[in-house]
């Protein structure tokens, strides 16, 4: 069925399902109480903030002096309370339980102090965080560098340490291909979330994100490269809320995003909407740019009531789309430089749509057990198309799949020791439909096909992903020891069916004297294979592509992923994150496509091993300042033989004769870095610059270097090194300014003006990827966005 049926179906099931708000794995919740000499309330003024997890919020408490404020990552936090004719309040809070943590302030007349001494850094550390962990939060996401349309959040994630682009802004955690795991408000989405493949969760929306590379809570499984927890929903205040937000720039990329929320008594409210267009919405093939516009829109509904105290119900719907072009090739483009020569240039387009139904459901049974029940229910479709003069293949595709997920878990508070233990449910019932259709001629020397491959396929199937998991998760402090166990049990049954048994552990000692924290890791994972379509490559009637074709199940991967690290904050005001790793995976999971379309399917090998370094070092803030200077080493290489997937031709006589030796995946980039800083020139005005670098990934190719120069010109062809088979280094620097046009209280209204990549180089991401074989990132470009909140 298309998105359209489904959404009334959704409405009907939406209020049966329940499902956690709450639901990241180390977060916690804090209720304050404020009051002045007599116990009286007092709607104060409150800060919030932690350097280690990146947290800095301003708030007000309520009438009654209640305040809450939910989804905060573990660590410990400055608070600040303040009020006309009460003295202020200064001092640390620790939240390291997902159980409410629950303070009562007690303000004291001017004339008298209750503030506690503070030091600046003591909120750079988190002496029980057991291993590196990225927190974005709501300031980071708003000051956030210019994006086009479907890469907002990409391009955020992507500024962390161990994170690549290949192709069209699909993030790649070390070295894992599509194994990127989004959980939203609670809910995991193991789905292929880039611009060419998902619609976009706009940035806009977020109001935090954490990171995870290693140390994974046991309660994630399926895919392991990197898990990214993704919090939409605002901290209730009274009244009516909202912002707005309006975008433009380069490549006729305009945008709009607007958002609400009124909380009254015990209920909250909330809605948001977004769309964007853009010419540039895919990464082109070649500079000039062909055939690439693009739009995207999303609507998103909540609602939020505490029950009671110990109860809270939320409900959610999300919509969200993207329309697109495919990008160009030259011979696609420009019909004269075909055998023989045909009138109309290539277009096809691909859309995809997605709705969401989530509800959630939490009960506290006592100041040390909650429990929190959640599902969700969702519609997921993509379509490609190709015009008449599509060159060398016209393909057509439209997928779709239903998926229906729940969870429950449990929260154990005991001493020293948190608790956390669930069973989750996850079933998908996949529908495939491919066709092609071969234009192009065989005696055309770009001729890109087997001889024997036919002039024509179709594929339709349908089948049900089903998988279920169990876990059980400890966090111990033990002194200056922290130690974080779990063991978890997933079921997968596709293709195959299997069953294993994952047990995570890491541990931290933190070193007061020297502000040092030491943590090591280890995570067996079970990664279940992509599922796009898994089905056309595994059908007996792709034998019928070509006299050679070797097709063999894809199997889900096992590996074991190993991390080593430290923190350190100098100076009071600097903290350096530095860790290694080392990942061994068999089955190794990588893609391919069919023939010469956009249409991608999972391939597996032998076996992989990445290993690498990475640094980071980051300035909070220090007077005007602040920023960050990462740098990231990554070796990759995966071995032969094929082990799963479809190949065809020359590649299934290859897939079958190379049964020994390794090649680097497709991620092996050396060296990376990227820098940040920002400077406050006065109270309204600041402005930062950026660069990132990297020294270029490999690529392959069979084609000879007159064929690249007649498909891709001499621009494109000079930014590659085919002796080393590598693209050449890319570098962007980039220029941001925002200026606070108006701020008072809770309004505000900010312009900022980004630049990108304003060296102007051509940088080469991919050379013989998917979508036509290249991407190429964007030349210099302009934004400028004008926020206004209320």
């Amino acid at each position: 069925m298309r998105p359209r049926l489904h959404f009334a179906l959704l409405l009907v099931v939406l209020p049966l399902l329940a499902f956690t708000v709450n639901a990241q794995s180390n977060t916690g919740e804090l209720r304050l109480k404020i009051t002045g000499p007599n116990a009286q309330p007092i709607k104060a003024s409150i800060d919030l903030s932690s350097d280690a997890t990146q947290f800095h919020r301003s708030f007000y408490a309520d009438d009654s002096g209640l305040a809450i404020v939910r989804n905060l990552p573990f660590g410990l936090y400055r608070l600040k309370v303040h009020e006309e004719d009460f003295a202020p309040y200064d001092g640390l809070i620790e939240i390291h339980s997902a159980l409410p943590a629950e303070y009562i302030i007690k303000l004291s007349i001017a004339a008298l102090s209750t503030a506690v001494n503070v030091t600046a850094d003591e909120t750079l550390l988190d002496p029980e965080r057991t291993t590196t962990i990225n927190h974005l939060d709501s300031k980071a996401i708003a000051e956030r560098p210019a994006s086009f349309p479907g890469r907002s959040l990409p391009d955020l994630i992507n500024s962390q340490p161990g994170w690549l682009y290949e192709g069209n802004a699909v993030l790649h955690p070390r070295g894992s291909e599509y194994q990127t795991q989004f959980v939203v408000d609670g809910i995991p989405l193991t789905d292929n979330r880039s611009p060419g493949s998902g619609p976009e969760l706009e940035a806009d929306e977020v109001d935090s994100l954490t990171i995870y590379t290693a140390g994974i809570p046991a309660e994630y499984g399926r895919k392991m490269g990197g898990v990214v927890e993704v919090n939409t929903l605002h901290d209730a205040q009274s009244g009516l809320h909202g912002q707005a937000v309006f975008s433009g720039g380069s490549f006729d990329t305009a945008g709009a995003f607007a958002s609400l929320q009124d909380s009254w008594r015990h209920n909250t409210l909330g809605a948001s909407a977004a769309g964007n267009m853009t010419a540039r919405y895919l990464n082109p093939v070649v500079p000039e740019n062909y055939t690439n516009r693009g739009t995207t829109g999303d609507f998103s509904l909540s609602y939020e009531r505490d029950l009671t105290p110990k109860d809270r119900l939320t409900l959610m719907v999300r919509h969200e789309l993207a329309r697109y072009e495919i990008p160009n090739e030259q011979p696609q483009q420009f019909p004269d430089l075909r055998t023989p020569p045909t009138t109309a240039p290539q277009l096809q387009t691909a859309d995809n749509f997605e709705t969401i139904g989530i509800a959630s459901y939490q009960h506290i049974f006592s100041s040390n057990i909650l429990a929190n029940i959640r599902g969700m229910v969702r519609n997921n479709s993509d379509d490609l198309n190709s015009n008449s003069g599509s060159w060398p293949i016209a393909a057509f595709q439209h997928n779709n799949f239903n998926e229906g997920y729940f969870n429950s878990t449990i929260s154990i508070h005991y001493g020293r020791q948190e608790w956390k233990a669930g069973l989750e449910s996850d079933n998908l019932f996949l529908h495939e439909n491919f066709s092609d259709l071969i234009t192009a001629n065989p005696g055309d020397p770009l001729y890109p096909f087997d001889p024997s491959t036919p002039s024509s396929f179709a594929f339709a199937g349908s089948r049900p992903d089903l998988e279920q998991s169990a876990f059980v998760q400890d966090l111990v402090r033990l002194g200056k020891w922290t130690v974080n166990a779990g063991l978890r049990w997933d079921h997968y049954q596709l293709i195959v069916n299997q069953n294993a048994v994952s047990p995570r552990f890491s541990v931290a000692r933190y070193f007061p004297s020297a502000n040092l924290i030491f943590h090591a890791s280890y995570d067996r994972i079970f990664q279940t294979p992509a599922f796009e379509n898994i089905l056309l490559a595994s059908s007996p009637v792709v034998l019928s592509l070509n006299p050679n074709v070797l097709r063999l199940p894809v199997q889900p991967s096992h590996g074991n992923y190993f991390e080593i690290g430290a923190t350190k904050s100098f100076l009071s005001e600097f903290r350096l994150d530095a860790n290694y790793f080392r990942r061994y995976v068999n089955n190794f999971a990588d893609d391919d496509q069919i023939l010469n379309t956009a249409v991608s399917f999972p391939i597996a090998f032998r076996k992989a091993i990445i290993y690498g370094a990475e640094a980071k070092l980051e300035l909070p803030h220090w007077n005007r300042f602040s920023g960050f200077l990462s740098y990231s080493y990554q070796v990759g290489n995966a071995w032969f033989p094929v082990t799963g997937g479809l190949f065809v031709g020359s590649d299934a006589v290859s897939a079958t004769t190379q049964l020994t030796g390794h090649f680097p995946d497709s991620q092996d980039q050396r060296n990376t870095i990227r820098a940040r800083v920002r400077y406050q020139l006065i109270s309204r005005l600041w402005i930062a610059g950026g660069a990132e670098y990297g020294s270029g990934l490999p690529f392959e190719y069979t084609g000879t270097y007159d064929q690249a120069l007649a498909e891709y010109g001499a621009q494109m062809v000079n930014r590659i090194n085919f002796a080393d088979g590598r693209t050449k280094s890319t570098l962007s620097i980039d220029a941001s300014s925002g200026l606070d046009l108006y701020k008072k209280e809770k309004r505000s209204l900010r312009l900022q003006a980004d630049v990108e990549n304003l060296n102007n180089r051509l940088n080469v991401i991919d050379f013989g990827g998917l979508f036509s074989g290249n991407a190429i990132a964007p030349p210099r470009s302009y934004a400028l966005r004008l926020a206004a909140t209320f």
